[in-house]
């Protein structure tokens, strides 16, 4: 399959995660089962906002011409809308943080990738970092939310504020890693404009 010319995805993963994460790899497996022409790339964060913002500003960069489209989740989904906003792109965000600077308060101190199992030490500069990036949605029309009431992470009221004007999904229930994520995928693929197979009967 030529990807040369294909859109190109960028997801953007959360906090303590990494491309291994279960809606990472889940998008990535329905783009293999169903032959979607699609360029998928899950870039791995560093856990300092700092570093993963310039990763993510250096990684988009050569991409610009082909105008990527980003899947941004919880604090993936922060830096998706960061990237989005400078850059005129689309983005898809599930559950995404809207205030992570305030969030991770509660998190200084020694943390561990569930992933990776790196250790290092989240520091009040750290969280500055983050609060570095925060954006004003000027382009609602780029923008669509994804968020579930059962969030037990982060406050789904928040997102609804934040994107108001945009396109968004609240589903009753499930959880902060959204519950049941790959029924929502053609909506997503819909919503960047990437024809959806059809799957057979």
């Amino acid at each position: 399959m030529d990807l040369e010319n294909a859109p190109l995805v960028l997801y953007i993963h959360g906090f303590n995660s990494s491309p291994q994460s279960w809606k990472a790899r889940a998008l990535g497996e329905y783009i293999s089962a169903y032959g979607v022409a699609i360029d998928y790339r899950v870039p791995d964060l560093p856990w300092e906002p700092e570093r993963a913002a310039a990763l993510l500003a250096d990684t988009i960069r050569p991409l610009l011409p082909r105008r990527p489209l980003l899947v941004g989740s919880s604090l993936g989904g922060y830096y998706a809308t960061w990237l989005a906003e400078n850059h005129d792109l689309r983005a898809v965000l599930i559950n995404p943080a809207v205030r992570p600077y305030e969030l991770l308060l509660d998190y200084l101190g020694d943390n561990a990738n569930l992933y990776t199992e790196e250790h290092y030490e989240l520091r009040p500069e750290h969280v500055e970092q983050l609060r570095a990036l925060e954006v004003e949605v000027t382009r609602p029309g780029n923008f669509m939310y994804m968020v579930q009431t059962g969030d037990e992470t982060l406050d789904y009221n928040q997102a609804v504020a934040k994107y108001a004007a945009s396109r968004g999904i609240i589903e009753a229930g499930g959880s902060h890693g959204f519950d049941h994520f790959e029924r929502w995928i053609p909506a997503m693929l819909n919503f960047f404009r990437v024809p959806v197979p059809v799957k057979s009967s």
